[in-house]
């Protein structure tokens, strides 16, 4: 019988353990406009961003290059001419950590999806997006249809996106990158390239 109080106990601490909700990413409050600079092993690349555009989209991003979530994350889905894709980070305990969904962006209709515009990725389903993104290579206006909604745009160094490694296609599996993250990909399709660091840079007057 003066075992049942602790028994009780344990059972309380099993639910509250059971209920209580998993932490949340970093949810700052991005700037009107802010500018990021990618340095990849292609070369530097610089992102604009404008919030009003896609609200909860920017606060992700701006959260993700603050906080260094995508430092040594691999561009791991190319599709020449059409999108290069990246935002699983390298440690996939970083990974889990972020993975939040996010509503969905209305898209404002002069918003489209063409070449370099820096988009979330999502599924078919509603609110799906969390941390994945791409760069689109061309314009893709059947993006626009499917609700896929621009964040921002690459003003500097396109042409290094051109250049990131397309050769694995879309062979690296989605899956092994969030259980394995940078371990899985530097054995499996080592000719990937990737970002050395992202950083949040000053944008020049009236720019």
């Amino acid at each position: 019988m003066k075992t049942l109080p602790l028994i009780s106990a344990l059972a309380l601490l099993l639910v509250s353990c059971a209920t209580e909700k998993a932490p949340q990413p970093p949810n700052e409050t991005a700037p009107a406009v802010y500018r990021v600079e990618f340095d990849t092993s292609c070369g530097p690349v610089v992102i604009d961003v404008t919030r009003a555009n896609a609200p909860l989209g920017a606060d992700r991003f701006y959260n993700m290059v603050k906080t260094g979530y995508l430092a040594g994350a691999r561009f791991f889905r190319v599709v020449p001419g059409f999108v290069v894709q990246f935002g699983l980070a390298g440690d996939p305990g970083l990974t889990r950590a972020w993975d939040a969904q996010l509503r969905d962006d209305p898209r404002i209709p002069a918003n489209s999806n063409t070449r370099g515009t820096v988009v979330f990725a999502m599924t078919s389903d509603p609110n799906s997006r969390t941390t994945q993104l791409f760069i689109n290579l061309g314009d893709n206006p059947d993006l626009d249809r499917m609700g896929f909604v621009p964040i921002g745009r690459v003003v500097g160094g396109m042409g290094n996106v051109d250049r990131i490694y397309s050769g694995y296609g879309e062979n690296p599996e989605q899956d092994a990158i969030r259980s394995n993250g940078n371990a899985y990909l530097e054995k499996e399709f080592p000719k990937l390239d990737f970002i050395k660091s992202a950083r949040l840079v000053p944008t020049a007057p009236g720019g």
